[in-house]
């Protein structure tokens, strides 16, 4: 029974040296962007969003613009919008545009719904009952569109300085004027950009909208009716206003080779060792073992506790750790000086509670080993590192900690 706990201790002695003894290690981090053109990562809902506005010309598409001069139908047009891009290539905008339409309408006695009429006759066929007049009333257009950026989805995306996204869209066309009228509009334009400088973009954005042919109060032969613009502006983008490409992360890891094979010999030399206190149980027959010296320091192996969130008050549980890693101190090499490291959580608290938490429970763990379990002090020394990042396991509790380490 007494070589079986010689062999015992010997190899738990081996064991704490061992764990004892730290490798330093060196973390080299690379990091590579990827060079496809075609991939970028996707931004939060609140980047990329752009708000524009525009103005220029809009020509009617009505029922008598064979009899109407081009410049006749020509009106003053206006925009603005609020947009998003939720990647390089896809966007969508709502917004709302302003303007009068321009043309002609058949005033005729017999016509009793009402037209948009100025009153002025137009010079037109001159066989009697036949009348046009000039048309002119304002018209209100609220549309939400989906826009295609060709130029980064064909051609991958980069910072360019002229983008071109057709979009297609539906919309709401409202006049005011009597008699009202408000019809369902189809919408499809090419919305052009030329970049000016980081936030902002010179835009030309060409719209066609389609809508039904009573919108202008006279029904003819036509089924819809329709409006063309073409609108000069600015848009201006803001938060994020790029796009990042995917990056891979590598880690590698180096360790202390001396230090590496100083524990590989140490390893190789216990094992030496423990075969030849095999050799001399088995040639003992039976004799009892008292003299084995050990040049090797034996260590209590290193333990960790951990406290309550913002506290440095020692817990029962962890007492009683104490209380065993005690009685391995005192029975232990008495010149090994053992290292009471304190921690706190990064992630909680400010850096000067953090940095009084960690000391304060590295402080309390040594009175507990002095005062309650009778460890000398002079083995025993405390540091404090303050608050750190999550140090196992991906779990702040673990960083909220003590650890105790003979050297």
């Amino acid at each position: 029974m007494k070589n079986f706990i010689i062999i015992s201790l010997f190899a738990l002695g081996g064991t704490g040296a061992i764990q004892a003894q730290s490798v330093p290690v060196k973390h080299d981090t690379t990091v590579t962007v990827s060079t496809d053109r075609y991939q970028a990562i996707t931004n939060r809902f609140g980047d990329n969003w752009i708000f524009g506005a525009g103005a220029g010309a809009s020509i009617f598409f009505g029922d008598h613009d064979k009899q109407a001069k081009f410049n006749e139908r020509l009106a003053a047009h206006y925009s603005a919008y609020l947009g998003k891009w939720f990647s390089p290539g896809l966007g969508v905008r709502a917004g709302g545009s302003f303007g009068k339409i321009k043309g002609l309408t058949q005033n005729a006695p017999w016509m009793t719904s009402g037209v948009h009429s100025t009153g002025e006759r137009y010079d037109g066929k001159p066989w009697d009952d036949y009348w046009l007049e000039h048309q002119e009333f304002n018209a209100f257009h609220i549309y939400g569109d989906a826009l295609f950026n060709l130029t980064n989805i064909f051609g991958g995306y980069k910072e360019r300085f002229y983008n071109i996204s057709p979009y297609v869209g539906l919309g709401w066309m409202v006049t005011n004027d009597e008699p009202k009228q408000g019809e369902v509009s189809a919408n499809i334009g090419i919305y052009n950009t030329f970049r000016l400088a980081n936030a902002l973009d010179l835009t030309l954005d060409l719209r066609g909208v389609m809508f039904n042919d009573r919108f202008d109060g006279e029904v003819g032969n036509r089924k819809q009716d329709g409006q063309a613009s073409a609108l000069l502006g600015l848009a201006y983008k803001f938060n994020k206003r790029g796009w990042d490409k995917p990056s891979t992360i590598v880690v590698e890891t180096n360790y202390d080779e001396t230090l590496l094979n100083e524990l590989r010999d140490r390893v190789a030399k216990l094992a030496a060792d423990n075969e030849a206190l095999k050799r001399q149980l088995a040639n003992a027959k039976g004799d009892v073992i008292t003299d084995v010296q050990f040049k090797d320091r034996i260590l209590a192996a290193p333990i960790l506790l951990t406290f309550t969130i913002d506290t440095w008050e020692v817990r029962n549980e962890a007492r009683v750790n104490l209380g065993f890693f005690a009685e391995t101190i005192k029975k232990a090499n008495k010149d090994v000086v053992y290292t009471i490291t304190g921690y706190a959580d990064k992630g909680t608290g400010t850096p000067a509670r953090n940095e009084l938490l960690s000391r304060n429970r590295a402080e309390a763990i040594k009175k507990v080993l002095v005062e309650e379990f009778g460890v000398d002090p002079s083995q025993l020394r405390t540091e404090h590192e303050g608050g750190v990042e999550n140090m196992y396991y991906d779990d702040p509790r673990l960083s909220r900690a003590v650890i105790v380490i003979g050297k």
